[in-house]
């Protein structure tokens, strides 16, 4: 079974930057869907950016647009999320989600904490 592990998040004062990374071990990247979500209290998780296998798009919430950019380096089997001018709102807890389409299945990371200072 696959896991995801996130590692990456810390404190930050506003402006700075945060590289966020997410080890698939175990996880297929024949035919997927992998991203971020993050969760900050009191409100639901919601989508921050992924990249989807089909039709091969990387796709950002309206927020993440122009500052995050999400990849994938398939010789470590990681999906890395650079986060730059970061924002107080900003802070969350943020998961890495996974979709083997080929299984199915679906599989989240524990999460990595994400603090942005004013």
């Amino acid at each position: 079974e696959a896991q995801l592990v996130e590692s990456g998040g810390g404190l930050v004062q506003a402006g700075g930057s945060l590289r966020l990374s997410c080890a698939a071990s175990g996880f297929s990247f024949d035919d997927y869907a992998i991203g971020w979500f993050r969760q900050a209290p009191g409100k639901e998780r919601e989508g921050v950016s992924c990249i989807d296998s089909r039709p091969g798009n990387t796709y950002y919430a309206d927020s993440a647009k122009g500052r995050f950019s999400i990849s994938v380096d398939r010789a470590r089997d990681t999906v890395n999320l650079q986060m730059n001018s970061l924002k107080p709102d900003d802070t969350a807890v943020y998961y890495c989600k996974g979709v083997d389409y080929g299984a199915p299945s679906d599989y989240w990371g524990r999460g990595t904490q994400v603090t942005v200072s004013a």
